[in-house]
């Protein structure tokens, strides 16, 4: 069997041949910010919270569709299905596709996908596993074929002999969405936090009970095993490092050697990491800012220090708002290119106040991709065990109280309070 793990909420428009409409837009596409605000403006914060478990933001698929519908008319009129990138993917695996170019044709019937990643859509409830038709057509204008909800261990079709050299019989798993994705291949339970520092960074936790958050500051998601997925996301994470070592000329080593040399706090310099705008909180025309500048503070090592501590605040701002909705983090799995900082494996177990794990550098949506597909095979109520190496031993460290109080006075404590 084959899985796709593939990136969230991507708006990939189909036409009635199976041809995609316009290139898709991609979840880090700020155009359709105030497409989210007016969304959110027509129903209220709490209406979306309550369906879908999250409110709109420029990330969001609906978004893009009312960004579509308004901006480029002609294209949302073609529009007769909307599929993500991982559906669209599996679509064609099982030999589906335009008209005269795929051997299956454009049966858009035939598109599937998991409940995880259509809970990224802005038009799922993720607790009923439905589709809410009037949010879709809020967004897009009309309505049109949406991908069949799945289960999490459901075989939604066969890969096209064409497509796999001439073997049959392979089954396509459901996939999922990449936050869902690297979830079962981290093999997370409910207490597992995983902060993931990529382009962005994403805080998300495994749960058995749906989040509601009204506030727009966590995202209510489903996993990819029939639990939920809490999940807040900043635009700043691992580009804050390459931006540190740009400013500073130094290589990624020496900004390790620079931040540990320097005390926790930087004698009071702060970074806002707001340096590409920002998704939690919902600021996409925010920009960086470096506070608490003094000539005893303007050293390259109090520098490099405030970049990984600001990055990390940020981050841990996103757990503290899932926590005020209810979340007991038991730990954090540390992922992402940027994981593999000395300085933030260990500057990060302060930020957080928890036990941090960093596993071993790997690809974990794709294993949690092929963790879905050995489950496709072999079936059970539960994903099969699933070996994984740490680089770092798990590590905790008094809470760095003065930092996350500084940290918050610069950003203007927009965390709300439990």
């Amino acid at each position: 069997a084959v899985a796709v793990g593939g990136q969230q909420h991507g708006m990939v428009a189909l036409d009635e041949q199976g041809r995609v409409v316009r290139d898709a837009l991609l979840w880090n596409d700020t155009r359709s910010a105030q497409a989210a605000a007016d969304l959110t403006a027509e129903l209220g914060a709490q209406r979306w919270a309550a369906v879908t478990g999250s409110v709109p933001v420029a990330a969001y698929t609906v978004t893009k569709l009312r960004w579509l519908r308004d901006h480029e008319p002609e294209h949302a009129a073609r529009v007769a299905a909307v599929a993500l990138p991982h559906d669209w993917l599996s679509w064609r695996l099982a030999g589906h596709g335009p008209a005269g170019e795929a051997p299956l044709g454009p049966d858009l019937d035939a598109l599937a996908t998991d409940r995880s990643d259509a809970s990224g859509t802005g038009y799922l409830d993720p607790v009923a596993g439905t589709y809410d038709r009037d949010l879709l057509v809020r967004g897009l204008g009309h309505d049109c074929v949406l991908p069949r909800v799945a289960g999490p261990s459901e075989a939604i079709g066969t890969v096209h002999p064409s497509v796999a050299g001439g073997a049959e019989g392979i089954r396509i798993g459901p996939g999922a969405g990449d936050n869902a994705g690297a979830a079962l291949g981290l093999g997370m339970v409910p207490g597992d936090v995983a902060v993931s520092l990529g382009t962005s960074g994403v805080v998300s936790a495994v749960t058995d009970t749906p989040s509601h958050d009204a506030s727009g500051l966590v995202s209510g998601f489903a996993d990819a095993t029939g639990r939920y997925l809490p999940l807040a996301c900043t635009l700043n994470a691992a580009r804050i490092l390459d931006a540190a070592t740009q400013v500073l000329q130094v290589s990624y080593a020496e900004l390790d050697e620079l931040a540990l040399a320097a005390p926790s706090g930087a004698e009071g310099l702060v970074l806002v990491p707001y340096l590409e705008g920002e998704r939690t909180p919902n600021l996409p025309d925010a920009t960086g800012a470096l506070h608490g500048i003094r000539l005893a503070n303007q050293t390259p090592a109090h520098v490099a220090r405030a970049y990984v501590e600001g990055m990390l605040c940020g981050l841990a701002d996103g757990l503290a708002a899932m926590e005020a909705q209810g979340l007991a983090a038991r730990r954090v799995l540390l992922i992402g290119g940027g994981a593999r900082s000395l300085a933030v494996q260990a500057i990060a177990p302060g930020v957080f106040g928890v036990e941090v794990v960093v596993p071993a550098a790997g690809e974990y949506v794709a294993l949690g991709a092929a963790r879905q597909a050995a489950w496709v095979v072999l079936g059970g109520d539960e994903p099969p065990g699933w070996p994984r190496a740490l680089a770092a031993e798990p590590a905790v460290a008094p809470r760095a109280t003065a930092v996350r109080e500084r940290y918050a006075q610069a950003s203007g404590k927009w965390v709300p309070q439990p």
